[in-house]
Parts: C-alpha cells; structure tokens; sequence
C-alpha cells in the first residue's frame, strides 16, 4: 500500500469532518453579521443621542477619514452630523481609539454645532482595570469635557475638576487610562475640525 493511499484510509474523515465544519462556521459567520453590524449601529447611536440630545437623526458627514498620530500608520474616524426637528444641525460626533492601561479605548466624542466646544465622550469599549481605568466611565471624570473648548487640552493632576475649561484633573490612580481619553481627544480635534470646514460644514471655526 502506497503511503498516499495509506493516509487517506486513515485521514479521510477527519478531512471531510473539517470540510463540513468549515462550511457550517461560514454559513453561521454569514449569517449572524447583518445582525452583529445592527447590534453595533445601534449601540453607536445610542451613544451618539446621549452626547447630542437634540438630533433626531445622524447622518455620516465624514467616511474614514485618517487621522495623522505620531507613531505607525494613521487612525480613521467617521464623524456624524446630529439634525434635529427643524432639519438643522444639532452638533457632531464622531469615533475615537487609543490605548490605556489595559488595551483598547474606544469612544464617541460630541462637539457642538460650531465645533468651538466639547459635548462630552461616550464609552464605547474598554479593557481598564476595574476600580481604577475603568473610572473613565464615570461622570466625575467625563463632566470635565463638557463644555470645554475644542482645542488641545492639557491633564494635570492639580486641576479643578469642577471648573471647565482647557485642563483635565487625571484620576488619581488611573493616570495612563486619564491620559489615554485627553490624548485622542488631541489626536483627533484639528483634523476633524478642519475636514467639517473643508466641507463646508462648518465657519469661522477657531483652535
């Protein structure tokens, strides 16, 4: 018996078992995605009315738009123009990523309709550690974008976190994760001011 004919009397089930299981993973894969991307668009919008209470609706201004950062290749964004009852812009928001502590921070930042302040940041993803990182979801922290200026702001660990304006009081024992969210903030606010101008969504826009 050749050593070809040897191992497919041996293997010859196991070949067509991953085969039929190959298919049935795809099939699923295939399947579920619709729904995935439903359950991920929904969840964005969720997010997105939180920051920009009076759109009733989102359009996607911006697709994939690159943003430049000092190490590896670019981010992307897409940025979302809010319109409310009236048809008119309600203000923008659009994705953000960086990295914390623990891995991946994803978020939705919202800036008002003349780009001149921060609404605020919602958390979409993140793996901080509890007790510490993960205190980026709390309001005591979060309040502090609100109404901010969108422009470069700086974190300290000595700031007012109850007066607003261009400085972040850090989370005291979560530094990495507080410097993660103010650093995409800053990654991401020129480019995607000057692209909503470029549009022509926007005027007399200000850094």
């Amino acid at each position: 018996m050749s050593k070809v004919k040897y191992f497919i009397d041996q293997s010859w089930l196991l070949i067509v078992s991953s085969f039929l299981f190959g298919l049935m993973i795809a099939a699923a894969n295939s399947a579920w995605t619709p729904q995935i991307e439903k359950n991920a668009q929904e969840k964005l919008n969720r997010a997105m009315s939180s920051l920009v209470t009076q759109a009733r609706s989102f359009e996607k201004a911006v697709q994939g738009l690159q943003i430049p950062v000092q190490k590896g290749k670019p981010a992307t964004t897409d940025i979302y123009m809010g319109v409310d009852e009236s048809g008119r812009c309600a203000g923008f928001a659009f994705t953000a990523s960086g990295f914390g502590f623990g891995g991946s921070i994803n978020l939705i930042i919202g800036l008002d309709s003349s780009c001149q302040k921060f609404i605020g940041y919602s958390v979409i993803s993140h793996t901080e550690t509890p007790g510490f990182g993960d205190k980026i979801c709390k309001a005591f922290f979060g309040d502090q974008f609100k109404g901010a200026p969108a422009a470069k702001l700086k974190l300290s660990k000595t700031a007012d976190p109850k007066l607003i304006d261009g400085e972040i009081a850090a989370i005291s024992g979560a530094t990495v994760s507080s410097t993660a969210v103010v650093r995409m903030f800053n990654t991401y606010i020129t480019a995607v001011k000057d692209e909503l101008q470029k549009k022509g969504l926007l005027t007399d826009v200000k850094r």
